[in-house]
């Protein structure tokens, strides 16, 4: 889609709200780094399928290794955490590989907008109803839907595990179609997408924490 002018702004836009959103996801013991490691390693894969040389694989190679070799330590009971500085690097450097793959044809923006799924949903629906709700939604808070996992299941193992579940057997496959047919791009982003809605609003995206957990 070539969009001219407004095509950067809407890339500006995206990174920064991937670079916000990461930080706001990155809340319980390896949920950020899975999210990294499904993300990279299966654009990465993605390119290799489809023949793609050069650098890109390569460097989206690089960021999943790197981020695999911190779950070893991030791994629930975590003994290091990534912190914002972390965070942020990864939401917006994943956001340039989407970037710049995009406009080199190489993969389509639908492919980038499902491997992103989980996170995009939950902090997108999260950040609506705290605004709906008249919330103050800047401040920080503990209403997204991993953390209302986390809480009734009193582990953030099993959500991290969950998160890896989803990316593997329903985003990636999704996300390697949408790559392999991208005039269906779009129809894909919204199959994939619905059941994270559906999954995100059962436990309570963007609803406040109540007193007895």
């Amino acid at each position: 889609m070539d969009l001219g002018w407004f095509g950067h702004i809407i890339c500006l836009v995206l990174l920064v709200w991937l670079l916000n959103l990461y930080n706001f996801m990155d809340g319980i013991d390896g949920i950020a780094g899975i999210e990294a490691v499904c993300i990279a390693g299966g654009a990465a894969l993605i390119l290799l399928n489809k023949g793609v040389a050069g650098v890109q694989p390569l460097w989206l190679g690089i960021v999943t290794a790197s981020c695999a070799g911190f779950l070893a330590w991030n791994w629930p009971p975590a003994r290091i955490f990534m912190g914002d500085v972390g965070s942020g690097f990864l939401g917006f450097i994943l956001g340039i590989f989407a970037i710049l793959t995009s406009a080199s044809g190489d993969l389509s923006i639908w492919t980038w907008l499902i491997l992103f799924g989980i996170f995009l949903v939950d902090a997108t629906l999260t950040l609506l109803r705290r605004m709906i709700r008249g919330k103050r939604w800047y401040e920080a808070h503990r209403s997204h839907a991993y953390q209302h996992a986390a809480r009734l299941w009193a582990s953030h193992r099993k959500v991290t595990l969950a998160i890896l579940g989803i990316n593997v057997v329903w985003l990636l496959p999704l996300a390697w179609y949408a790559a392999m047919r991208p005039g269906l791009g779009f129809a894909l982003t919204g199959i994939a997408f619905c059941p994270l809605l559906v999954l995100a609003l059962k436990l309570g995206a963007g609803k406040e924490e109540t007193p007895d957990g």
